[in-house]
């Protein structure tokens, strides 16, 4: 089976992560995302370990909500890195993956912003190479540029563009606008 591993902190998971999961599963052709709530991004320190559980509830439940059965069926929101030892790093999880589903092809989806930022990733040559990304597009962020330049460095490299909607919103940005007392109900997953 194809899966598209989707990780993040999701915090919150909003309309830009549907945007990303739908396309996956109705257009770029994989038979399955696996939504992974990351703990804590070893490359930034503005989230807490201690709030994955409450992360990972409140996704199973956005979920439930977006997806009809059988589409809810080919999303499954996995507690995979909540049960692992800190740093999360993406090929851990990727590794932890493949031993637990070994029938399975495993495929990381990112922003091109990540992808621009992929050299400082744990073993980023291993996520290129064994595993292969799928990579949306970013504002200010020219991917095919981005691309041809870790290319150049392996040409055995694995990086799918795809052309998933650019929803130009994040979670900062949405936990900020809750800060002030606005309304992100229309914005929330």
């Amino acid at each position: 089976m194809k899966v598209a591993v989707y990780s993040g902190s999701f915090n919150p998971l909003h309309i830009g992560h549907l945007a990303i999961i739908k396309y996956m599963i109705e257009v770029a052709g994989f038979d399955m995302v696996y939504l992974i709530v990351s703990p804590k991004n070893p490359l930034k320190d503005s989230i807490s370990s201690d709030s994955g559980t409450a992360r990972y509830n409140a996704a199973i439940e956005a979920v439930s909500r977006h997806f009809i059965i059988p589409d809810v069926a080919r999303v499954h929101v996995d507690d995979i890195e909540l049960t692992m030892p800190e740093p999360h790093y993406s090929i851990s999880t990727l590794d932890a993956l493949r031993s637990r589903e070994p029938g399975n092809s495993f495929t990381f989806v990112m922003g091109a912003d990540n992808l621009a930022d992929i050299r400082r990733w744990k073993d980023y040559t291993r996520i290129l190479t064994e595993f292969g990304v799928a990579v949306y597009p970013r504002t200010s962020f020219d991917l095919e540029t981005i691309r041809q330049d870790l290319l150049n460095e392996n040409p055995a490299y694995k990086i799918q563009i795809i052309n998933a909607p650019m929803v130009d919103i994040s979670s900062t940005q949405i936990r900020e606008a809750a800060s002030r007392g606005e309304d992100i109900s229309h914005l929330l997953m």
